[in-house]
């Protein structure tokens, strides 16, 4: 009989989610790296230098690698020999341990996690409660998967029951594209097939959780059907010419993952879910001796990569003007350096509603001419400015995008992937501009920030709208004034340039 103690068990969770908060699996590293190697687009590989770069950052700063610190899953196996030393229940447990590192003042974790979803959506301040699966298994361990999800890759989930004798590959090949970029490519796809509607979905997320072995499976050959699925699909969905940050490219995705599951024989349900560019797991047994321990990866995992050189336009912010703005390209580098205002889907919600009862917007917001940028940063610790602050999914903002146009002289807006046609068509119609942020580049970002205080809706927390003085801030044009959207434009050429190679390596 294993006997494992309530403090060792805390600890330990609460050790994977720091650990796992700024260190990426070396597996990831290295399959980014060789895709950063042999990208052709300019752009996207800019993409993967800033999350390689972040990467390494984070590790030597032990800070978030994405601001987005995840919503919190949990995978146990417990031995059907083991007993717990403790007075909480397991659930507890694994909540105490979210609370722990979520709260741990070396390195705060940003707070993402709101109560009553359907209501009032009100923040739990720690990050609790975690999803949490147990499954009960013969012997004396526990086994531990623990990840912290994105909210912009888990928005990107998909589920279809589709009928036995549909194809599986004609699904997701049909799906990937409406997903879009906001699940911050290149990742990986975890897909689920099988059970029920319910177990798909599990396997999907189960699946995102396994190590990145494409290459490997690619030099051996397949050896089943679930392999000969995977190879199919990377080959597939690479050619779809989405992209790094779909800006169109070589690399969608790292690593297909796929699990199955026995199900009805008039069912076929699948699942997939994307992992983002800050993939974040950690897998540990508890066999009674003690807290688990992660060991560090060493630095030289991390390749030698610098953006010195990458073309790029300074912008000075306080004086841009629209006819400035008109001159970009999409695709453009920018190095942007002056004043920004943030916000979000809370702090537009009550822009809206002040600019519809025909009432002043606070004191101090002021987007005359000005750029708002879509973020909810991490607390800062000592010595820091503001915590990491990567761009959040900008399509969320699109419904709100006239209204900030048309009655607040907004002259453009920074965020991560693409928007909408009702986005573009108020940018077009008022000679606005969109420009893209690296998702997965946080911390790297919160470096070009050099001043930073809250002007608006403080009890928003990380959704308040934020001053920012940024200096050298790497974005690209995304959408200019013309309305031309680079992430409609660059996959469909880089699509034709894919499928050429293919012909002339053939």
């Amino acid at each position: 009989m294993t006997i494992i103690k309530q403090d060792d068990f805390i600890q330990s969770i609460a050790d994977a989610l720091q650990y796992i908060s700024y260190y990426h699996p070396a597996d990831f590293i290295q399959a980014l790296d060789a895709a950063y190697q042999k990208e052709q687009n300019p752009a996207a590989k800019d993409a993967m230098a800033q999350i390689l770069i972040n990467s390494r950052m984070c590790a030597e700063g032990r800070r978030p690698i994405c601001q987005d610190t995840g919503i919190v899953t949990v995978f146990l196996k417990i031995g059907m020999q083991v007993s717990w030393d403790a007075r909480l229940s397991v659930a507890d447990m694994v909540n105490e341990g979210v609370r722990r590192a979520y709260l741990n003042p070396d390195n705060v974790l940003r707070a993402s996690i709101l109560q009553d979803p359907a209501g009032k959506r009100s923040n739990t301040k720690d990050n609790t409660p975690a999803v949490i699966h147990m499954e009960v298994v013969p012997g004396d361990k526990v086994e531990v998967n623990v990840a912290a999800k994105g909210g912009g890759s888990e928005a990107k989930a998909k589920f279809a029951m589709l009928n036995p004798s549909d194809s599986i590959a004609d699904w997701v090949l049909k799906t990937v594209p409406t997903m879009g970029a906001g699940w911050c490519p290149p990742g990986i796809l975890g897909i689920g097939i099988g059970g029920t509607a319910e177990k798909a979905m599990l396997l999907a997320k189960q699946a995102c959780m396994e190590s990145v072995d494409i290459q490997e499976l690619i030099a051996r050959g397949p050896s089943n059907a679930l392999e000969e699925l995977r190879l199919d699909l990377y080959q597939r969905v690479n050619a779809l010419g989405i992209g790094a940050q779909g800006l169109g490219g070589l690399t969608t995705v790292l690593d297909i993952k796929i699990l199955d599951y026995p199900t009805h024989a008039a069912n076929l349900p699948i699942a997939m879910i994307p992992n983002c560019a800050a993939t974040r797991h950690a897998h540990f047994v508890l066999d009674g001796t003690g807290p688990a321990e992660l060991a560090p990866p060493r630095l030289d995992d991390w390749p030698a990569i610098s953006r010195e050189g990458a073309p790029a336009k300074r912008v000075n912010l306080d004086t841009v003007t629209r006819d400035e703005a008109a001159s970009w390209q999409p695709g453009d580098t920018l190095l942007v350096s002056g004043t920004l205002l943030t916000g979000r889907d809370a702090a537009h919600k009550r822009l809206a509603d002040l600019i519809q009862r025909g009432e002043a917007l606070p004191k101090g917001v002021d987007f005359k001419n000005k750029f708002i940028y879509y973020v909810g940063p991490v607390d800062p610790v000592p010595g820091e400015v503001v915590g990491p602050a990567g761009p959040t999914t900008a399509t969320r903002m699109d419904k709100f995008t006239e209204t900030m146009l048309a009655d607040t002289g907004l002259l453009g807006m920074i965020g991560k992937a693409e928007r909408g046609p009702e986005a573009i068509a108020s940018i077009k119609k008022h000679q606005a501009v969109y420009l893209m942020a690296v998702g997965g580049a946080a911390y790297l970002v919160s470096k070009a920030i050099r001043k930073s205080r809250v002007v608006a809706f403080e009890d928003l927390g990380m959704e308040a709208i934020h001053e920012f003085v940024v200096e050298d801030m790497p974005v690209t044009v995304a959408v200019d004034s013309r309305g031309v959207s680079v992430h409609e434009t660059a996959p469909v050429i880089w699509r034709k340039k894919i499928a050429d190679l293919a012909v002339l390596s053939s």
